[in-house]
Protein backbone atom coordinates (compact mmCIF):
# COMPACT_ATOMS: atom_id res chain seq x y z
CA UNK A 1 0.00 0.00 0.00
CA UNK A 2 1.37 3.62 -1.29
CA UNK A 3 0.44 6.80 0.79
CA UNK A 4 1.53 10.27 -0.17
CA UNK A 5 1.22 12.91 2.12
CA UNK A 6 1.34 16.09 0.47
CA UNK A 7 3.24 18.75 3.27
CA UNK A 8 5.77 17.53 5.51
CA UNK A 9 5.33 20.09 8.38
CA UNK A 10 5.18 19.20 11.79
CA UNK A 11 1.30 18.19 11.14
CA UNK A 12 2.23 16.17 8.38
CA UNK A 13 5.16 14.33 10.14
CA UNK A 14 3.43 14.24 13.74
CA UNK A 15 -0.03 13.13 12.87
CA UNK A 16 -1.10 11.84 9.31
CA UNK A 17 2.88 10.55 9.00
CA UNK A 18 3.23 8.54 11.93
CA UNK A 19 -0.61 7.22 11.33
CA UNK A 20 0.20 5.93 8.39
CA UNK A 21 3.48 4.29 8.76
CA UNK A 22 1.89 2.56 12.11
CA UNK A 23 -0.77 1.08 9.47
CA UNK A 24 2.04 -0.26 7.08
CA UNK A 25 1.81 1.97 4.10
CA UNK A 26 4.93 2.76 2.19
CA UNK A 27 5.18 6.45 3.30
CA UNK A 28 6.37 9.19 0.84
CA UNK A 29 6.50 13.51 1.45
CA UNK A 30 5.86 16.19 -0.80
CA UNK A 31 6.70 19.59 -0.26
CA UNK A 32 8.51 22.68 -1.64
CA UNK A 33 10.72 23.54 1.32
CA UNK A 34 14.08 22.52 0.13
CA UNK A 35 15.92 21.86 3.67
CA UNK A 36 12.76 19.52 4.79
CA UNK A 37 13.19 17.88 1.90
CA UNK A 38 16.26 17.48 2.30
CA UNK A 39 16.65 16.08 5.20
CA UNK A 40 13.95 13.65 4.99
CA UNK A 41 15.75 12.21 1.48
CA UNK A 42 18.92 11.84 3.46
CA UNK A 43 17.75 10.23 6.87
CA UNK A 44 14.84 8.55 5.67
CA UNK A 45 13.54 8.72 9.02
CA UNK A 46 12.63 10.99 11.49
CA UNK A 47 10.97 10.79 15.25
CA UNK A 48 7.84 11.84 16.40
CA UNK A 49 8.12 12.20 20.92
CA UNK A 50 4.76 12.64 22.58
CA UNK A 51 4.82 15.50 25.16
CA UNK A 52 4.32 13.48 28.56
CA UNK A 53 5.75 11.38 31.52
CA UNK A 54 8.77 9.63 29.68
CA UNK A 55 8.55 11.59 26.79
CA UNK A 56 7.94 8.13 24.87
CA UNK A 57 9.48 8.58 20.80
CA UNK A 58 8.89 6.72 18.07
CA UNK A 59 10.94 6.71 14.75
CA UNK A 60 8.87 6.55 11.82
CA UNK A 61 11.25 4.80 9.20
CA UNK A 62 11.59 3.94 5.63
CA UNK A 63 10.47 7.38 4.90
CA UNK A 64 10.44 9.10 0.86
CA UNK A 65 10.34 12.44 -0.45
CA UNK A 66 9.79 14.47 -3.42
CA UNK A 67 10.35 18.20 -3.61
CA UNK A 68 7.11 19.37 -5.30
CA UNK A 69 8.26 22.07 -7.54
CA UNK A 70 11.77 20.35 -8.63
CA UNK A 71 10.55 16.87 -9.12
CA UNK A 72 7.40 16.96 -9.90
CA UNK A 73 7.43 14.50 -12.86
CA UNK A 74 8.19 12.20 -10.11
CA UNK A 75 5.41 12.98 -8.22
CA UNK A 76 2.74 12.87 -10.52
CA UNK A 77 4.36 9.22 -11.14
CA UNK A 78 3.89 8.30 -7.58
CA UNK A 79 0.57 10.05 -7.20
CA UNK A 80 -0.66 7.94 -9.80
CA UNK A 81 0.55 4.46 -8.25
CA UNK A 82 -0.85 5.40 -5.11
CA UNK A 83 -3.47 4.25 -2.96
CA UNK A 84 -4.08 7.11 -0.19
CA UNK A 85 -2.87 11.05 -1.01
CA UNK A 86 -3.24 12.88 1.99
CA UNK A 87 -2.64 16.57 2.30
CA UNK A 88 -1.45 18.89 5.75
CA UNK A 89 -0.81 22.05 4.13
CA UNK A 90 -2.99 24.99 5.17
CA UNK A 91 -6.32 25.92 3.88
CA UNK A 92 -5.07 28.52 1.21
CA UNK A 93 -2.65 26.01 0.07
CA UNK A 94 -4.80 23.53 -1.48
CA UNK A 95 -5.69 25.45 -4.68
CA UNK A 96 -2.02 25.15 -4.98
CA UNK A 97 -1.61 21.56 -4.53
CA UNK A 98 -5.11 20.69 -6.72
CA UNK A 99 -3.06 20.57 -10.12
CA UNK A 100 -0.43 18.09 -9.17
CA UNK A 101 -2.79 15.77 -7.99
CA UNK A 102 -5.20 16.40 -11.42
CA UNK A 103 -2.14 15.61 -13.43
CA UNK A 104 -1.78 11.94 -11.45
CA UNK A 105 -5.86 11.35 -11.94
CA UNK A 106 -5.22 11.62 -15.65
CA UNK A 107 -2.10 10.15 -15.75
CA UNK A 108 -4.01 6.66 -14.10
CA UNK A 109 -6.96 7.49 -16.90
CA UNK A 110 -4.04 6.94 -19.50
CA UNK A 111 -3.01 4.24 -17.75
CA UNK A 112 -5.75 2.45 -18.47
CA UNK A 113 -8.08 0.17 -16.04
CA UNK A 114 -7.16 2.65 -12.98
CA UNK A 115 -7.28 1.07 -9.43
CA UNK A 116 -9.38 3.12 -6.62
CA UNK A 117 -7.58 5.91 -4.93
CA UNK A 118 -8.71 8.05 -1.69
CA UNK A 119 -8.25 11.58 -1.37
CA UNK A 120 -8.17 12.79 2.18
CA UNK A 121 -7.31 16.82 2.97
CA UNK A 122 -6.55 16.71 6.45
CA UNK A 123 -6.98 20.62 7.18
CA UNK A 124 -8.02 22.31 10.46
CA UNK A 125 -11.27 23.71 7.92
CA UNK A 126 -14.72 22.54 7.61
CA UNK A 127 -15.36 20.53 4.22
CA UNK A 128 -11.57 20.37 3.31
CA UNK A 129 -11.28 17.86 0.81
CA UNK A 130 -14.64 19.21 -0.93
CA UNK A 131 -12.69 22.57 -1.35
CA UNK A 132 -9.75 20.71 -2.84
CA UNK A 133 -11.66 18.53 -5.10
CA UNK A 134 -13.62 21.62 -6.63
CA UNK A 135 -10.01 22.75 -7.36
CA UNK A 136 -8.89 19.23 -8.89
CA UNK A 137 -12.30 19.84 -11.08
CA UNK A 138 -11.14 23.15 -12.43
CA UNK A 139 -8.11 21.09 -13.86
CA UNK A 140 -10.17 18.51 -15.69
CA UNK A 141 -12.68 18.24 -18.57
CA UNK A 142 -16.00 17.23 -18.06
CA UNK A 143 -15.15 13.25 -19.68
CA UNK A 144 -12.33 13.51 -17.35
CA UNK A 145 -14.44 13.78 -14.32
CA UNK A 146 -16.89 11.40 -15.24
CA UNK A 147 -13.56 8.93 -15.52
CA UNK A 148 -12.14 10.19 -12.11
CA UNK A 149 -15.73 9.61 -10.51
CA UNK A 150 -15.53 5.74 -10.95
CA UNK A 151 -12.34 5.42 -9.13
CA UNK A 152 -11.56 8.28 -7.29
CA UNK A 153 -12.62 8.93 -3.77
CA UNK A 154 -12.80 12.53 -2.08
CA UNK A 155 -13.00 12.15 1.51
CA UNK A 156 -14.02 14.79 4.06
CA UNK A 157 -12.51 14.20 7.36
CA UNK A 158 -12.23 15.71 11.15
CA UNK A 159 -8.69 15.75 12.22
CA UNK A 160 -7.52 16.63 16.06
CA UNK A 161 -4.27 16.40 17.36
CA UNK A 162 -2.01 19.64 18.89
CA UNK A 163 1.19 20.24 17.73
CA UNK A 164 2.73 23.22 19.88
CA UNK A 165 5.68 25.46 18.21
CA UNK A 166 8.90 23.08 17.62
CA UNK A 167 11.59 24.38 19.40
CA UNK A 168 14.78 25.27 16.53
CA UNK A 169 17.59 23.36 15.88
CA UNK A 170 15.61 19.73 16.34
CA UNK A 171 15.88 19.09 12.76
CA UNK A 172 13.14 16.35 11.84
CA UNK A 173 12.35 15.50 15.21
CA UNK A 174 8.59 16.83 16.14
CA UNK A 175 6.84 17.16 19.40
CA UNK A 176 3.27 16.42 19.97
CA UNK A 177 0.42 15.51 22.22
CA UNK A 178 -0.57 11.83 22.93
CA UNK A 179 -3.94 12.29 21.79
CA UNK A 180 -5.24 11.65 18.56
CA UNK A 181 -9.07 11.72 16.73
CA UNK A 182 -8.90 10.95 13.27
CA UNK A 183 -12.82 10.94 11.42
CA UNK A 184 -13.32 10.07 7.90
CA UNK A 185 -16.80 10.31 6.25
CA UNK A 186 -17.00 6.73 4.52
CA UNK A 187 -19.56 6.96 2.10
CA UNK A 188 -17.27 9.02 0.01
CA UNK A 189 -14.58 6.40 -0.20
CA UNK A 190 -13.72 4.54 -3.18
CA UNK A 191 -12.90 0.64 -2.96
CA UNK A 192 -11.82 -1.21 -0.09
CA UNK A 193 -11.98 1.10 2.85
CA UNK A 194 -8.26 2.35 4.06
CA UNK A 195 -7.09 0.00 6.48
CA UNK A 196 -5.69 2.76 9.17
CA UNK A 197 -6.30 1.30 13.07
CA UNK A 198 -6.47 4.82 13.74
CA UNK A 199 -9.01 6.25 11.77
CA UNK A 200 -12.73 6.63 13.04
CA UNK A 201 -15.06 5.79 9.80
CA UNK A 202 -18.65 7.45 10.14
CA UNK A 203 -21.78 7.85 7.62
CA UNK A 204 -21.83 11.54 8.84
CA UNK A 205 -18.55 13.56 9.93
CA UNK A 206 -21.08 17.07 10.65
CA UNK A 207 -21.19 16.09 14.05
CA UNK A 208 -18.06 14.85 14.67
CA UNK A 209 -16.03 18.24 12.83
CA UNK A 210 -18.54 20.16 14.83
CA UNK A 211 -17.93 18.99 18.25
CA UNK A 212 -14.15 19.45 17.11
CA UNK A 213 -14.34 23.23 16.57
CA UNK A 214 -16.89 23.87 18.97
CA UNK A 215 -15.11 22.49 21.99
CA UNK A 216 -11.49 22.19 20.88
CA UNK A 217 -11.50 25.30 18.42
CA UNK A 218 -13.08 27.18 20.74
CA UNK A 219 -11.81 26.28 23.65
CA UNK A 220 -8.36 27.06 22.83
CA UNK A 221 -9.57 30.41 21.05
CA UNK A 222 -11.25 31.55 24.97
CA UNK A 223 -7.93 30.36 26.23
CA UNK A 224 -5.28 32.84 23.94
CA UNK A 225 -8.27 35.65 23.81
CA UNK A 226 -9.23 35.85 27.60
CA UNK A 227 -5.49 34.44 28.61
CA UNK A 228 -4.20 37.61 26.24
CA UNK A 229 -6.49 40.14 28.30
CA UNK A 230 -5.42 39.11 31.58
CA UNK A 231 -1.78 38.98 30.50
CA UNK A 232 -1.05 35.18 30.36
CA UNK A 233 1.75 35.01 28.16
CA UNK A 234 0.79 31.09 27.72
CA UNK A 235 -2.02 28.43 27.36
CA UNK A 236 -0.86 26.63 30.29
CA UNK A 237 -0.49 29.80 32.17
CA UNK A 238 -3.72 30.74 31.00
CA UNK A 239 -5.10 27.55 31.77
CA UNK A 240 -3.58 27.89 35.44
CA UNK A 241 -5.55 31.63 35.51
CA UNK A 242 -8.74 31.12 38.21
CA UNK A 243 -10.75 33.68 35.63
CA UNK A 244 -9.28 32.53 32.23
CA UNK A 245 -10.20 28.51 33.25
CA UNK A 246 -13.83 29.82 34.43
CA UNK A 247 -14.07 31.70 31.18
CA UNK A 248 -12.71 28.65 29.17
CA UNK A 249 -14.91 25.84 30.55
CA UNK A 250 -17.85 28.39 30.83
CA UNK A 251 -17.76 28.72 26.50
CA UNK A 252 -17.09 25.19 26.37
CA UNK A 253 -20.30 24.19 28.79
CA UNK A 254 -21.97 26.48 26.37
CA UNK A 255 -20.83 24.60 23.16
CA UNK A 256 -21.64 21.38 24.67
CA UNK A 257 -25.14 22.60 25.30
CA UNK A 258 -25.38 23.08 21.43
CA UNK A 259 -23.68 19.67 20.07
CA UNK A 260 -26.72 18.26 22.52
CA UNK A 261 -29.41 20.26 20.67
CA UNK A 262 -27.95 19.50 17.61
CA UNK A 263 -26.53 16.33 17.06
CA UNK A 264 -28.36 14.22 19.82
CA UNK A 265 -24.82 13.99 22.06
CA UNK A 266 -25.79 12.92 25.49
CA UNK A 267 -24.74 15.03 28.44
CA UNK A 268 -22.58 12.61 29.83
CA UNK A 269 -21.08 12.40 26.81
CA UNK A 270 -20.06 15.59 25.59
CA UNK A 271 -19.01 15.85 29.03
CA UNK A 272 -15.99 13.74 29.19
CA UNK A 273 -15.54 14.73 25.74
CA UNK A 274 -14.59 18.31 27.51
CA UNK A 275 -12.79 16.83 30.27
CA UNK A 276 -10.58 15.05 28.25
CA UNK A 277 -9.85 18.32 26.31
CA UNK A 278 -9.31 20.39 29.38
CA UNK A 279 -7.09 17.94 30.33
CA UNK A 280 -4.91 17.96 27.01
CA UNK A 281 -4.75 21.91 27.53
CA UNK A 282 -3.19 21.34 31.12
CA UNK A 283 -0.62 19.31 29.64
CA UNK A 284 2.37 20.84 31.41
CA UNK A 285 4.78 19.07 28.75
CA UNK A 286 4.07 21.66 26.05
CA UNK A 287 2.35 24.81 25.99
CA UNK A 288 2.31 27.59 23.44
CA UNK A 289 2.09 31.59 23.30
CA UNK A 290 -1.63 32.57 23.36
CA UNK A 291 -0.38 34.98 20.70
CA UNK A 292 0.46 32.35 18.23
CA UNK A 293 -3.01 30.89 19.34
CA UNK A 294 -5.21 33.59 18.88
CA UNK A 295 -3.75 35.00 15.67
CA UNK A 296 -5.78 35.88 13.29
CA UNK A 297 -8.61 36.85 14.73
CA UNK A 298 -10.74 38.35 11.60
CA UNK A 299 -11.00 34.88 10.59
CA UNK A 300 -11.96 33.66 13.68
CA UNK A 301 -14.51 36.06 14.32
CA UNK A 302 -15.49 34.99 10.94
CA UNK A 303 -19.86 33.85 10.66
CA UNK A 304 -18.72 30.44 10.37
CA UNK A 305 -16.10 29.82 12.65
CA UNK A 306 -15.28 28.67 16.39
CA UNK A 307 -16.48 31.25 17.83
CA UNK A 308 -19.97 33.74 16.45
CA UNK A 309 -21.37 30.86 14.69
CA UNK A 310 -22.16 28.49 17.82
CA UNK A 311 -23.26 31.80 19.92
CA UNK A 312 -25.73 32.84 17.13
CA UNK A 313 -26.99 29.24 16.99
CA UNK A 314 -27.55 28.96 20.75
CA UNK A 315 -29.13 32.15 20.29
CA UNK A 316 -31.60 30.59 17.65
CA UNK A 317 -32.24 27.75 19.76
CA UNK A 318 -33.10 30.29 22.55
CA UNK A 319 -29.94 30.07 24.68
CA UNK A 320 -27.79 32.88 26.26
CA UNK A 321 -24.23 32.58 25.11
CA UNK A 322 -23.10 35.06 28.01
CA UNK A 323 -19.51 32.89 27.99
CA UNK A 324 -19.36 33.18 24.51
CA UNK A 325 -19.80 36.78 23.96
CA UNK A 326 -17.25 37.44 27.03
CA UNK A 327 -14.86 35.31 24.46
CA UNK A 328 -15.67 37.21 21.30
CA UNK A 329 -15.31 40.40 23.16
CA UNK A 330 -11.80 39.58 24.20
CA UNK A 331 -11.06 38.07 21.20
CA UNK A 332 -11.78 42.06 19.93
CA UNK A 333 -9.54 43.22 22.18
CA UNK A 334 -6.73 41.48 20.50
CA UNK A 335 -4.00 44.29 20.06
CA UNK A 336 -0.68 42.08 18.69
CA UNK A 337 1.38 44.33 16.45
CA UNK A 338 2.91 41.40 14.95
CA UNK A 339 -0.26 40.04 13.52
CA UNK A 340 -1.29 41.54 10.53
CA UNK A 341 -5.25 40.37 11.33
CA UNK A 342 -4.88 42.15 14.95
CA UNK A 343 -3.72 45.14 13.61
CA UNK A 344 -6.29 45.31 10.63
CA UNK A 345 -8.90 44.30 13.32
CA UNK A 346 -7.57 47.40 15.73
CA UNK A 347 -7.58 49.60 12.92
CA UNK A 348 -10.94 48.90 12.02
CA UNK A 349 -12.45 48.98 16.02
CA UNK A 350 -10.70 52.94 16.00
CA UNK A 351 -12.66 54.09 12.56
CA UNK A 352 -15.74 52.72 13.59
CA UNK A 353 -16.11 51.27 17.04
CA UNK A 354 -16.26 47.28 18.71
CA UNK A 355 -20.11 47.30 17.82
CA UNK A 356 -19.48 48.17 13.82
CA UNK A 357 -16.29 46.55 13.76
CA UNK A 358 -17.69 42.92 14.91
CA UNK A 359 -20.90 43.34 12.70
CA UNK A 360 -18.75 43.81 9.34
CA UNK A 361 -16.33 40.86 10.24
CA UNK A 362 -19.03 38.61 11.94
CA UNK A 363 -21.59 39.65 9.24
CA UNK A 364 -24.22 40.68 11.61
CA UNK A 365 -26.25 43.41 11.40
CA UNK A 366 -25.11 46.11 13.77
CA UNK A 367 -28.05 45.69 16.40
CA UNK A 368 -27.69 41.88 15.87
CA UNK A 369 -28.74 40.24 19.82
CA UNK A 370 -25.05 38.54 19.67
CA UNK A 371 -23.66 42.36 18.98
CA UNK A 372 -25.62 43.76 21.88
CA UNK A 373 -24.59 40.80 24.11
CA UNK A 374 -21.19 41.52 23.06
CA UNK A 375 -20.87 45.21 23.42
CA UNK A 376 -21.96 44.34 27.49
CA UNK A 377 -18.56 42.91 27.82
CA UNK A 378 -16.22 45.80 25.97
CA UNK A 379 -15.19 48.88 27.40
CA UNK A 380 -17.05 52.13 27.31
CA UNK A 381 -16.45 53.49 23.96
Amino acid sequence: MIAVQIGGGNIGRGFIGQVLSDAGYELYFADVNDSLIEQLKDKGEYVVELAEDGASAQTISGVQAFHSAREEEALVQKLAEADLITTAVGPPVLKHVAPVIAKALKQKIADGSPAPVNVIACENMVAGTAELKKFVWEQLSEEEKTEVERFAGFANAAVDRIVPNQPEGQGLKVVVEPFLEWAVEAPSLKGKTPDIPAVTYVDDLTPYIERKLFTVNTGHAALAYVGFLYGCETTKEAMDHPEVSGAFESAIRETGRLLQIKHGFKEKEQNEYQAKIKGRFSNEYFSDPVTRVGRGPIRKLGPKDRLVRPAVELQEAGERPEALAFVIAAALQFNVPEDGEAVELQNTIDRKGYKEALSHYAELPVHHPLVELVAGHLPAE
